[in-house]
């Protein structure tokens, strides 16, 4: 099959998927002086940091987790035998550009039909991804042809070359019995679960990582994760050994975008969560406990959204990394009662500090 065409319709980034002889990356050409950055994570919080990073470097790769089981994803995941797209439609959306044909394709892809048929449901960028993964026979290809069609400013590749399961031992899930453990399996599950999480792993238990995702961490300038669900999309990225070595191999800056509010974390030094009780500063401890040989050199923090900044700090003393506040929250979305969320435009300015630094 040939590759898609250089300079997709609708912006000048070079989008296409080069073939496999010439070995330049497919989105960013033999040499580019804008920063490597690669984002992992998924969901809204993801698609939230992807939007900001395209507009600071045209060398954007998202890294996405691909363990969703439910709504479109999960039927076309137990339908078609293939990895879950929601998160990577999410992120190839975010990547569009802000001219009309990128505003265009991003809502294309986050289309979802209605009525009472057997689409109902579904999102136009689901079945658009999932035929082009049929077409080509490779989730990497068809992700760069998608990407190519909507003029995306970035490459969007997925954690694992198959589906995941997470699966957690939570306790206090019945309240009148709160030392019970129970093991919860798959991503919506988890997410609608109380109670907490005393462990966390990954079916396959040893998950082949996408080649391509390795090696753009490899050679990456600068990593951001998160922000987004903790357990549901940035943890798990570190339960692949390959993403989990190449992270851990890598002396680039790790920023760690910390969530507004989202799932509390009880302040114990252990992988858990207690719905009822959020501590920001346990993220950090959080990655610090489990995963000690991937350091984090700069946690972004809203300072109104954190409960004890205090106690973020020592945490961020404790793991070796420089706390960095700046306002990244969305006023409207919080004065309009709806749930925290980071502001693009001002996460934008908060990275794009952090990326003119001179070790980055």
């Amino acid at each position: 099959m040939s590759v898609p065409p250089v300079g997709a319709r609708g912006s000048s980034a070079p989008v296409a998927a080069a073939s496999a002889s010439t070995g330049v990356d497919p989105l960013r050409g033999p040499d580019t002086a804008d920063p490597a950055v690669v984002a992992l994570g998924g969901g809204h919080g993801l698609s939230t940091s992807l939007r900001a990073l395209r507009r600071l470097t045209s060398d954007v790769t998202a890294v996405v987790g691909v363990a969703d089981d439910g709504g479109s994803s999960g039927r076309i995941r137990s339908e078609l035998a293939l990895p879950p797209p929601g998160d990577l439609r999410m992120a190839l959306a975010a990547l569009c550009g802000d001219d009309a044909w990128g505003q265009m394709w991003s809502k294309v892809m986050q289309h979802r039909f209605g009525g009472d048929g057997e689409l109902t449901g579904h999102a136009t960028g689901n079945l658009l991804i999932a035929s082009l993964w049929e077409e080509t026979g490779s989730l990497v290809e068809g992700l760069d042809w998608v990407a190519a069609l909507l003029g995306a400013h970035g490459r969007v590749l997925p954690v694992a070359i198959e589906p995941l399961n997470i699966v957690a031992d939570v306790q206090g899930i019945d309240p009148e019995r709160p030392s019970e453990v129970r093991e919860i399996t798959g991503q919506v599950e988890l997410e609608h679960s109380t109670g907490i999480v005393l462990s966390l792993r990954v079916e396959p238990a040893e998950p082949k990582a996408c080649p391509e995702a390795v090696a753009a961490i490899q050679v990456a300038d600068a990593i951001v994760l998160g922000p987004g669900s903790w357990y549901t999309s940035v943890l798990p990225h570190l339960l692949v050994p390959g993403v989990r070595r190449a992270l851990a191999e890598l002396t680039s800056p790790k920023i760690l975008v910390l969530n507004l509010d989202g799932q509390a974390i009880p302040a114990e030094d252990e992988l858990s969560h207690s719905t009822q009780d959020f501590r920001s500063a346990a993220y950090l401890r959080d990655w610090h406990s489990h995963f000690p040989d991937v350091p984090l050199d700069f946690v972004l923090a809203d300072p109104a959204c954190v409960d004890d900044l205090a106690d973020v700090q020592r945490a961020c003393d404790d793991v070796g990394a420089e706390l960095v506040l700046a306002e990244v929250a969305d006023i409207e979305a919080s004065d309009a009662g709806l749930s925290p969320r980071h502001d693009p435009d001002l996460l934008e300015g908060a990275l794009g500090t952090l990326l003119s630094r001179g070790n980055i």
